[in-house]
């Protein structure tokens, strides 16, 4: 299939749902087609290629929205969704929120080839995959101490996307991802811990070397043997830029206009207040170059733009797509996203998190005592209030030094207050989506021994 495929694929829907009686339809059409390369002890253990293509349809009749998909792009299959869809739709609540942009709402700059997005390189081989992961394995297992690597990979994926509606929106664009990644484990019988390290780009010449990846994987994984249980008690907590993202993915749950407007968020009350400490700053960059959650529009073809979500520690907004965006009497933001299959909804995209005239440096030293956490284990966080426990492992420190790892233990706090007392280190990976560095929290609950 070619994209000129796609594109008859989504006028041919848009065309017999207007049809059939739908009031407004939009469509998504994606081509993908991937490689996944997997290797044990020197040798292909798996490979994998796929391609495929999806169409989802949603219609509106009658202020009632009802969506479809399939994997079959048959004319056939196109009249059975069309028919399908708007049986479906009949049947449907009444939702007054849900319904197309307007025409002057409509992005007018579609040409994403700008954010390089995609890599204009040639697909790379399944031979030169497997040499990446084979270099990655054999990279773990000179470390001293690793016993095994119970898997070292390497995959590419395109895949290519086509969008309409009949407000007359139409877009398309392409992306790709490369990626390597390796899981060591160290040590003997019940005493073996494991730890792994990954690097996903946009191109492939970003990667990083894949020695490199399989190294540090094996020395994470030495460094976490041997492990103990420190005293149950109050402590500060560094959590490190590896798992940081996560503590600010919790934040940007709880300003999602979804959660907003069911008033199930425990910030639902907190726009134009202090959340965070008045050094630190957050901002949405679509935009960004070679960046996976870059984009100029969104599913709804609303431009995007840049935007501070926090200014010195004060909530500026919501995350908002149309139908909340509508719900709150407010503007949307250009966060909608959707697949195949379901209906748009509020996300972000590219994240940065930063404390322009007031970070750290060296947060051990800062801390001086406490727990650094490099990896979380489960969850139990309470949308309404904020309360929150994580079951973590990572490494004790005395005087701003590692002592020893540690595992088998549970933090907890409130977001609300935990936020208001972060102190932002300076090792944010720039290349990623989400760019938070590691982050102090001044005082957590830690259950251990």
């Amino acid at each position: 299939m070619i994209p000129d495929t796609l594109e008859l694929v989504t006028q041919k829907l848009l065309d017999r749902a207007k049809s059939m009686g739908a009031d407004e339809a939009d469509v998504i059409a994606t081509k993908g087609q991937s490689i996944n390369v997997d290797v044990r002890n020197g040798a292909l253990e798996n490979a994998d290629r796929s391609e495929g293509a999806e169409v989802g349809l949603r219609v509106l009749v009658s202020q009632r929205q009802a969506i479809v998909s399939s994997s079959d792009i048959s004319d056939a299959t196109l009249e059975l969704m069309v028919e399908r869809a708007i049986a479906m739709a009949k049947d449907a609540p009444q939702d007054k929120y849900a319904g197309l942009a307007s025409v002057n709402q409509l992005a007018k700059q579609r040409d994403l080839s700008e954010l390089e997005i995609c890599d204009p390189a040639i697909e790379p081989s399944p031979t030169k995959l497997q040499e990446q992961a084979e270099i990655a394995e054999s990279s773990a297992l000179e470390v001293g101490g690793v016993s095994q690597v119970s898997g070292a990979s390497a995959s590419y994926g395109k895949y290519s996307v086509f969008m309409a509606a009949s407000n007359g929106f139409t877009a398309n664009y392409d992306r790709s991802s490369n990626s390597v990644s390796c899981v060591a484990i160290a040590g003997e019988g019940s005493g073996m811990e494991r730890d792994y390290d990954a690097d996903t780009r946009v191109y492939q010449s970003d990667l990083r070397p894949s020695d490199e990846i399989g190294r540090t994987a094996g020395l994470r994984a030495v460094e976490r043997l041997n492990p103990r249980r420190p005293a149950t008690g109050n402590y500060p907590v560094i959590y490190d830029e590896r798992i940081s993202s996560g503590l600010v993915g919790h934040f940007l749950s709880a300003i999602n206009g979804a959660a907003i407007t069911r008033g199930s968020s425990w910030l639902k009350d907190s726009l134009g207040k202090q959340v965070l400490p008045r050094t630190c700053k957050l901002v949405e960059n679509p935009h960004r170059l070679r960046a996976g959650g870059s984009r100029l529009f969104d599913s709804e073809g609303l431009a995007t733009k840049k935007r501070e979500i926090l200014s010195k520690g004060v909530l500026n907004g919501w995350t908002l797509d149309l139908a909340s965006a509508r719900k709150l009497g407010m503007t949307p933001t250009g966060n909608s996203s959707r697949s195949v299959s379901s209906n748009p909804s509020p996300t972000n995209w590219n994240i940065e998190l930063s404390s322009p005239e007031d970070y750290c440096d060296n947060l051990l030293s800062e801390m001086r005592n406490g727990l650094l956490v490099t990896s979380l284990i489960g969850s139990t966080i309470n949308p309404n209030t904020g309360d929150y426990s994580r079951g973590v492992s990572g490494f004790w420190v005395e005087d701003g030094q590692i002592c020893y790892p540690v595992s088998e233990i549970t933090i907890a706090g409130n977001l609300r207050d935990m936020l208001k007392k972060v102190i932002l280190g300076n090792d944010a990976q720039r290349h990623l989506s989400y760019v938070v560095p590691s982050i102090l929290v001044e005082d957590m609950t830690l259950a251990g021994s």
